[in-house]
């Protein structure tokens, strides 16, 4: 995939993107005619009831799945008009992902765990381990690199998946319920690991969350219900 094109409009935009699922009586509309743009450098969480959009609304984000109607621009590219190796290009090269499940192998060493998907982006063994143990250091792990999941505390866990989404230089990081598993003590420190790289590095950063405390950490706050974006506005922090 050719890289995104240089462009005036924001890095993110979604028109009147909707996903549907099923037919008829069985039609279920999980996103609803979405508008939505993103700039560069933002701090972006989405909240909502269950059933309200807001994991669909990432995975169209993220390229894991496509929109039944409407137009998603990356940096000016029509996701719609990538084939499917393209997506996962853009995907590998591009974004960084974040789950409430850390998704560590276990019996591996953070800093393999971190280097894991640079192997699939074509790094030989120097350039990954360099570019691994610079993603450790960045959230504070860089003393703990030999370790395996087990001898790390839930939210060390956490922060090596977070080293694992920095080490490819991705544009945009993409946090589900990022804090999901740890408890408050835990949850705010990962919070200001993002925050830390969002204002220092100039990262863009969307989160899904349940917690409104956590996404008090962004400076935007999107309110999703029945498929469609309720509110938008800035965070007390923002203000």
């Amino acid at each position: 995939m050719a890289d995104p094109a240089s462009t005036d409009l924001p890095l993110i935009r979604l028109r009147d993107i909707s996903r549907v699922y099923g037919m008829g009586e069985a039609e279920v509309r999980a996103l609803d005619g979405i508008n939505l743009d993103i700039e560069k450098g933002e701090f972006v969480a989405i909240m909502g009831p269950s059933g309200s959009g807001k994991s669909t609304a990432m995975n169209v984000l993220g390229c894991l799945d496509v929109p039944t109607s409407g137009q998603y621009h990356f940096n000016g590219v029509e996701v719609a008009h990538l084939t499917q190796d393209q997506r996962a290009l853009l995907r590998r090269h591009y974004l960084g992902f974040i789950f409430q499940g850390y998704n560590l192998l276990p019996r591996t060493s953070a800093l393999q765990n971190v280097e894991l998907p640079l192997i699939y982006k074509g790094l030989g063994r120097a350039e990954r381990h360099a570019a691994a143990t610079e993603a450790l250091a960045k959230v504070g792990l860089a003393h703990r690199a030999s370790h395996d999941p087990s001898e790390l505390s839930g939210g060390q866990q956490q922060r090596v998946a977070i080293a694992r989404a920095l080490a490819g230089n991705p544009q945009v990081i993409l946090a589900d319920e990022p804090t999901g598993n740890l408890d408050t003590k835990l949850s705010a420190e990962i919070m200001e690991v993002l925050q830390k790289l969002n204002e220092e590095d100039g990262l863009t950063i969307i989160m899904v969350t349940h917690e409104a405390d956590m996404a008090e950490f962004a400076h935007r706050l999107i309110w999703m219900v029945d498929g469609r974006i309720e509110r938008d506005g800035r965070t007390s922090r923002a203000a």
